[in-house]
């Protein structure tokens, strides 16, 4: 067995995870206080384990914690798992569970939970759980702090993965024998974090407290966490320089503003705490779809958009333009040698859709589409509104269509009426976390969300995935992964826009929240205010 415990295997990295955070931590922290945390849109349920929108993973963060958390190295800091070991032929993973850890309902946390959340949930009803434990056997439970996983690939990957925005456990004595999708503690959430639901009015707000049992003694520090959901971008803005919000995370301060806010040294924006994330600007297109199947017009979207126009108006340089569906901080697998490139290029676009059979009318007009943006934060509406003008230079009469988050999720997952999207993809801290769920023909399953949206199949790229995720020599894993790389930009069912880089903005009294690689996602259990003057 190879072992990697939290006094041996992960000490070096610990110690580099302390040094660069050693900044954040130096204050003596200030217990009690309320915080306020603006967010859009609006959670539909408090738990992450059955979903993997934004909102969800934020707040359910907060309310129980996972088996690990990670340093912006990606190595992981245990949380409800002390240790884990992993066997040298990577098909048995052994996870020692803290002791002493409750629900918030005061029943003992134990293996059972991570074995029922494991089989039950994540592997069944999770976007990228169906992915990140596809090759997950069963769950061994020797005795109450002890859960090993038995697998029938190796999946090195996965062990990235177990921070609690991706890896939520449920408490079986909950959730067992229910239809997790309708179980009352979705919306009264009971978990093992620092801070214990309070209130949800749906749209509105959250409110969680302090757990004065918390397995973590004398944390958190903060009294109250509140949610506000708040659509307009302006009035999140106001409302953080008024004071009455202290933090917007994620892109949802209007880009324009960020250097006139930092400027006036009441406030931080940074883009650390996003290294897990690694999120995608991303067109998904629908291969049902009688137009979009065809590749000539896939290619000619492709080629009539102007990526650093987006870049730089859109996002105001926080990214670049993406050459294939890996975020560039992927620098271990990130490899676009050869791979196919759709450059800026309307005459090119004109006469794929010359070829495709689409000829212009009277009005210079070739084809109606319509695109559907994401609905979170604003970004993705907006790069619908530009390219709805670009493609009216190549002849194609684009509508932008606007809906609510819902009605996004089911009109892509459940309705499939859609043509293509505009949408914000987390590609994570490994392309088994998050990027091989839009390309892995198994991952496509009506009804769950952020899945394969575009239904792409392709028995050839399912094997590279399937092996690159059990591959455990790296040279050999990132081979895999530029064959990927080069096979996704040539079938092209998604085309990636642009490797965002995220912002948090957060007044400088707000101390520690951007403090790991989870950065919002995290657990907030080291945060603190510093009281007003």
């Amino acid at each position: 067995m190879r072992p990697m415990n939290y006094v041996a295997g992960v000490a070096a990295a610990l110690c580099a995870s302390v040094m660069s955070i050693t900044g954040a931590l130096a204050e003596e922290p200030v217990r009690g206080g309320e915080a306020t945390f603006l967010m859009s849109p609006a959670p539909q349920v408090l738990t992450s384990a059955m979903t993997t929108a934004g909102a969800e993973q934020v707040v359910s963060a907060k309310i129980s914690d996972s088996l690990f958390t990670y340093d912006f190295n990606l190595n992981p800091q245990p949380l409800l798992a002390e240790s884990y070991e992993v066997s040298d032929d990577g098909l048995r993973v052994t996870f020692h569970l803290r002791k002493g850890v409750k629900w918030h309902d005061g029943v003992e946390f134990t293996s059972e939970d991570l074995a029922y959340t494991t089989m039950e949930v994540w592997k069944v009803l999770h976007g990228r759980g169906r992915t990140i434990f596809a090759n997950v056997e069963s769950v061994e439970t020797p005795d109450k702090h002890t859960a090993v996983f038995v697998m029938r690939r190796p999946s090195p990957g996965m062990l990235k993965s177990l921070a609690a925005q991706y890896a939520q456990i449920l408490p079986a004595h909950i959730y067992k024998g229910t239809d997790p999708l309708t179980n009352p503690a979705n919306l009264k959430p009971i978990g093992t974090g620092p801070f214990r639901f309070v209130s949800f009015q749906p749209g509105d707000n959250l409110v969680l407290e302090r757990n004065p049992d918390y397995w973590d003694e004398g944390k958190p520090y903060l009294d109250k966490l509140i949610f506000r959901f708040i659509p307009d971008p302006a009035t999140r803005a106001a409302a953080l320089e008024s004071g009455d919000a202290h933090i917007v995370p994620q892109n949802l301060i209007p880009m324009a503003d960020l250097e006139r806010l930092e400027a006036s040294g009441e406030f931080d924006v940074t883009t650390k705490g996003y290294e897990f994330l690694n999120e995608m600007e991303m067109i998904e297109f629908n291969l049902d779809d009688d137009v979009m199947k065809d590749i000539r017009v896939r290619k000619a979207i492709a080629h009539a958009i102007d990526r650093q126009w987006i870049v730089d108006n859109i996002l105001f340089g926080y990214g670049q333009p993406a050459t294939t569906p890996l975020h560039h901080q992927l620098t271990e697998l990130h490899d676009d040698t050869g791979v196919p490139q759709y450059e800026y290029d309307p005459e090119k676009s004109k006469a794929l859709l010359e070829e495709a059979g689409y000829k212009a009318d009277a009005n210079g007009v070739r084809l109606k589409l319509v695109v559907d943006p994401l609905p979170y934060g604003d970004h993705q509406q907006h790069i619908g509104a530009y390219m709805r003008e670009a493609m009216r230079e190549v002849g194609i009469d684009l509508e932008v269509r606007a809906q609510d988050f819902a009605g996004f999720v089911k009109r892509v997952y459940t309705d499939r009426d859609f043509q293509f999207t505009v949408n914000l993809l987390t590609g994570g801290s490994d392309p088994t976390v998050g990027t091989q769920r839009t390309f892995w023909g198994p991952s496509f399953k009506i009804g769950v969300g952020f899945s394969n949206g575009s239904h792409y199949e392709n028995p050839e790229m399912d094997k590279i995935l399937e092996d690159a995720a059990a591959e455990m020599d790296p040279a050999k894993r990132k081979e895999l992964y530029h064959q990927f790389q080069k096979l996704a930009m040539e079938d092209l069912p998604a085309f990636p826009l642009v490797a965002v880089e995220s912002t948090t903005t957060a007044s400088k009294r707000l101390k520690n929240h951007s403090i790991d690689a989870n950065g919002t996602y995290s657990n907030f259990a080291e945060v603190w205010l510093e009281p007003a003057k």
